[in-house]
Formats: structure tokens, sequence, C-alpha cells
């Protein structure tokens, strides 16, 4: 059963972060989309789910990547995504630092050009070491970038905190980052 579980959340991070036209579902400005038609959209491509399953895969994700409305008929994903949506963040005040995984290889890029948010829709930070330290090693041998955030906002720079406590901003110059 948790082979399923991550094939199906794997399957939906694409669908809702990136690619909703794979099974011909449509997202709505937020990221927002129909529980029921997704299910629908899903079962139509050959991958088997239910509310149950999707219950499950929301409820024990341990990055929290998806979210229900309040009634449960909509679902997005937090954050990450590659298409453009606006999921509705306001600007929120960063603790001192914060703190970004990387795979050592890119570490040296980074530090000449500074984070920049790729794909996505923002450079993704988290407050916690351990995270970071896991999303590093998701590409390679982890390296920690140490993210000067109470500085960069105060010089302007603008923090969002997404549902699933992903701390969000647009870039990091490269006067902000050490390695820890």
């Amino acid at each position: 059963m948790e082979k399923n579980l991550k094939s199906t959340s794997k399957f939906l991070s694409l669908v809702l972060r990136h690619k909703p036209e794979e099974i011909g579902l449509q997202l709505d400005e937020n990221g927002w989309a129909s529980v029921d038609e997704l299910i629908e959209k899903v079962n139509a491509k050959g991958n088997k789910i239910d509310i149950n399953l999707l219950n499950e895969i929301v409820e024990t994700n341990d990055k929290k990547r998806f979210a229900f409305n309040d009634d449960k008929t909509k679902i997005r994903a937090s954050q990450g995504h590659s298409i453009e949506i606006d999921l509705d963040l306001h600007p929120s005040l960063p603790p001192d630092i914060l703190y970004h995984g990387t795979a050592t290889r890119f570490v040296e890029s980074i530090l000449k050009e500074g984070l920049t948010k790729q794909q996505r829709q923002h450079v993704h930070l988290s407050d916690k070491l351990a995270t970071a330290t896991a999303v590093g090693a998701r590409h390679g041998k982890p390296t920690i970038l140490i993210v000067g955030a109470k500085q960069m906002q105060e010089d302007g720079f603008l923090f969002y905190k997404s549902e699933n406590n992903v701390w969000l901003t647009d870039n990091v110059e490269v006067k902000y980052i050490s390695k820890k």
C-alpha cells in the first residue's frame, strides 16, 4: 500500500503543480481543482484513486504537499508550482535565518548567481535544518546554505509562508547566502 501511496502522490504532484493538462484537469486561478473531477480524471487515465486514498495522501504526506478547502470539495498543491497560479499568500515576517538544501554540485553556481526560482514560482526555503538537509539529499550529497532572511526583509525583499510551512521568496542574492 505504501508504494501505491507514494506513486499516486507523485502523480498528483505532477498534475496539481505542473501539468494539469496531463489528465485534462482545469485548475482555477488559485490552483484549486474539484475533488470529484480530479478523482474522475485520474481514474480515466488508468490510476486508481478514490476519496479515501486521496484523504490518506493529504493527511499522511510528510511534506503536506496538498490541501483541501474547508468543505473538502477542492484540492490543491500547497506550493512548488511551475504553472502560474495565485496561492493568495500574504507577506510574512521571516525568522532571522532560513536554510536552503541543495546538492553539493550546485553550490558553486549558487554562490555566483544566487538562488533563483528556476521553473517554479518561488525559491523554497526552510526554517528547519533537518528539512533543508532532506531536500538537498534528494539530488545528491547535500549542502546547506544559510540565508540572511532578516537582512533581506529589511532590504525590501518579501517572504511568504505556504500552508505547509515552506518559506517562499522571489530570489536570494549572493550577498545574503553563506555555507553552513
